[in-house]
């Protein structure tokens, strides 16, 4: 499915515990293959600094429910500087899209610094909208959202499995980089987040696996526990 030019996937997301993982994961491993991009069985590092604007509609309109919404991020894995994306989620009734372009250093050093001028000198949509929401509405770095993700992926359906651990929010600064940067964790030792993305279908064989196990699926944004965290400890 397409909205706007974008494809479409379905999300679910879950709350899950420990025995629960265990027990998915070994039998995810007998139906769908591990993602290459893994470099070990725990997983890699993602870390994302998440922008908002001074009306904080992220925030709101993630807890009202608003049906189209969008968030923009700057995203980086295993913390490697060579490696760092621009990234826009949208989200369209229960449908969601992604569209990314990739950054340099110099770049993400002047997004993080409040230059926005050089995105005009880009030729992506993406590049242009982040502009224009800085114009008109402040659009500023506000969290860093990090956590451990283990994936698993199926060409049929194009499924994709994900097992986000050890959730953590940006402590201070919000430069991934910097020597001073440091997170604190915003779930319970025992609880992470399972989360289910696929286009059309979800093949009948990975459901089936996927209902032998107990969690509880629920409307999660790590980005607003990651804010909420941030607040309690007066960092915005």
């Amino acid at each position: 499915m397409q909205y706007e030019g974008k494809r479409l996937r379905h999300e679910l997301k879950y709350y899950m515990n420990y025995d629960t993982y265990y027990v998915l994961r070994e039998r995810l491993k007998n139906v769908i293959r591990k993602d290459p991009n893994m470099t070990n069985e725990s997983g890699y590092l993602i870390s994302s600094i998440y922008l908002d604007d001074r009306y904080h509609s992220a925030v709101e309109e993630k807890i009202a429910g608003t049906r189209f919404r969008k968030k923009f991020r700057i995203r980086s894995y295993d913390r490697d500087d060579r490696l760092i994306r621009l990234e826009c989620k949208s989200k369209y009734q229960e449908y969601i899209a992604k569209t990314s372009v990739r950054f340099s250093q110099d770049e993400y050093a002047q997004l993080l610094n409040g230059c926005y001028d050089f995105l005009m000198e880009r030729p992506e949509e993406l590049c242009r909208e982040l502009f224009c929401y800085n114009r008109t509405k402040g659009m500023r770095p506000v969290v860093v959202v990090e956590y451990l993700r283990e994936a698993y992926i199926s060409a049929m359906g194009n499924v994709r499995i994900t097992f986000d651990k050890d959730i953590s929010s940006s402590v201070g600064t919000l430069d991934l980089f910097a020597p001073d940067y440091i997170t604190r964790k915003v779930l319970p030792n025992d609880l992470m987040i399972l989360e289910v993305k696929y286009d059309d279908y979800l093949p009948t064989f990975i459901r089936s696996v996927l209902q032998t196990t107990s969690a509880d699926k629920c409307a999660i944004s790590k980005y607003v526990m990651c804010r909420e965290e941030r607040r309690r400890r007066n960092y915005i």
